[in-house]
Order: C-alpha cells, then sequence, then structure tokens
C-alpha cells in the first residue's frame, strides 16, 4: 500500500502530499495523472500527477477538499497509507517548442498546469502563466511557477490580489494588446475553459484544455468519462484528458458532471456528521 512521506497544507481546502510510488514516478509524464482509492470501501477518483521525483520514488498530488472522498484525503497524514494508487493514466500532453505558450490555471487548475508549463518551459517555449482564483488566499504555486516561467500574471476575482477580474480577462488583454500568442493551454472550472476557448477562437490561437469529467476506472471501459469532441465521443481517461478546446462540448460536459450532485452532497454529509460524532 503506497505510503504518504510529506503532506503540506497549502491553504484552508488544498494540501500538497508527497506518495511513494516508484513505478508511477520512473513513468510519469507532463499532463498524465493517477486514480486513487483511500481503502477498501473508498470511491475511485482521478488526480493529476502535480510533480514526480524518480530518485526518491514519488509522486506528488495537490487535492482540494470538495467532496466526501478529497476530504477524507486531505484529512490523513504523513505515515498513513492508501489502499489503491493507479497511473500513469491518460495521453501525455504535447509538448513542443510553440514559441509563446501561454498556460492558463484556474483554482486548483494551476496544480494540473504547472508540470505542463515546466515541460513547455524545458521544451524551449517562451512562458507565460496566468494564474488565477476566487481570493488571495486561494492561489497556489505562485513562487513555484515564478521560478522558471517567463512571466506570472495574477489574477483574483474579488481583487485581493493581482488584477481583479478572471484568467480570460488577462488573456484577451495580452491578445488586444497585440502580444503573438501561438499556444495555449488551460485547466480550472468548467465555465472558465469555455470561456477561455471562446477567448482564443475568434483569433484563431491553437487551444488545448485539460478535461475533468467524472471518471471511475481509468481504462476507457466504463464509459463515464466520455465527452463529446468535434462530434466524436471521446473517453478522457485514454483518449484525453486534452483536447482541442475549439472542439469541445461544454455544455454536455458540465451537465454529465453534474449527474451524481445529489449523491455527493449526501456523502460528504454523512462524512462531516461522522467527523463531527469523532470530535465530541
Amino acid at each position: 500500500m503506497p505510503e504518504i512521506v510529506k503532506k503540506t497544507i497549502l491553504n484552508r481546502d488544498v494540501c500538497r502530499f508527497e506518495i511513494m510510488a516508484p513505478r508511477i514516478a520512473e513513468k510519469r509524464k507532463a499532463g498524465q495523472f493517477v486514480i486513487i482509492r483511500l481503502h477498501e470501501h473508498g470511491e475511485r477518483i482521478p488526480l493529476t500527477i502535480a510533480d514526480a521525483d524518480p530518485e526518491r520514488g514519488t509522486i506528488t498530488l495537490i487535492v482540494q477538499g470538495v467532496g466526501k472522498t478529497t476530504r477524507e484525503l486531505n484529512n490523513m497524514k504523513a505515515g498513513d497509507k492508501i489502499a489503491d494508487v493507479v497511473g500513469p493514466l491518460g495521453r501525455p500532453t504535447h509538448i513542443e517548442n510553440f514559441g509563446h505558450s501561454v498556460v492558463v490555471g484556474g483554482g486548483l487548475g494551476t496544480a494540473v498546469m504547472y508540470p505542463i508549463a515546466r515541460a513547455l518551459k524545458d521544451a524551449g517555449n517562451r512562458v507565460t502563466f496566468i494564474l488565477g482564483a476566487r481570493t488571495r488566499s486561494l492561489l497556489i504555486l505562485e513562487d513555484e511557477l515564478k521560478g522558471f516561467c517567463d512571466e506570472v500574471k495574477i489574477c483574483t476575482d474579488d481583487g485581493s490580489y493581482g488584477k481583479k477580474g478572471f484568467v480570460t480577462d488577462l488573456l484577451k488583454e495580452m491578445i488586444e494588446e497585440g502580444e503573438k500568442i501561438d499556444f495555449v493551454i488551460g485547466a480550472g472550472p468548467i465555465p472558465m475553459m469555455k470561456a477561455l476557448a471562446e477567448t482564443t477562437r475568434p483569433h484563431g490561437i491553437k487551444t488545448v484544455a485539460s478535461l475533468n469529467p467524472i471518471m471511475v476506472d481509468g481504462t476507457g471501459m466504463c464509459g463515464a468519462c466520455r465527452v463529446l469532441v468535434g462530434e466524436e465521443t471521446k473517453f478522457a481517461c485514454v483518449d484525453g484528458p486534452e483536447f482541442d478546446a475549439h472542439q469541445v462540448d461544454f455544455d454536455l460536459l458540465w451537465k454529465r458532471n453534474r449527474a451524481y450532485i445529489k449523491q455527493e452532497k449526501i456523502a460528504l454529509e454523512r462524512y462531516l456528521k461522522m467527523q463531527q460524532g469523532a470530535t465530541f
């Protein structure tokens, strides 16, 4: 059973875990993910591999406590063990020297884009990272990104840090100012990714979105992660998770991601009540 080697609290909802998984650490590439199961009664959830250290045999996962399983994971500590960590899964990000690459991370999407931004920089790209969150306390990885990106632009919905507004506002501003952009890739909430696609579409800028559909087995067998891309059904776990953002049906993706929202709410409420009972 893989062991949690180190846990770091990034903010009130987000934790960074270093987990012992030597084979995954050795093979993983930017853009790939793992599927974890905390215990024999747990659900399977996908998490992006934010980083890896092949020499130590560890992978890094950055987790936002939103639902029952992610909150349960964030309550674990160094030394605890996880039942299953399966990966690396998904297709690696296509990396080449595009020229000027703009990487966009909204909320926890920053953790998804972090290894991709670094891979693009290593391939010789000029990399601008647009980093956004609802408020300053929810921003993550700012210092790490400034360590290798050519520029990091920051915005918050409430204006508490950086520019007030959305990540797409900063991207639109760059385009309107005539800055040459050769490639855009982003991850974040579905409405953000849809807005990203619509921002670049009129200008013909190649744009890729890393999708976050419901996922179960990660092998293309269950069909839970199917998405519509250019009128063709794709499976995000084996065909993605990255697709041409201009071809993705984001409205359908939004509807499918809400398919189990009632069950997710019930599971979270039960877990929180259990935690309260354990506290008192």
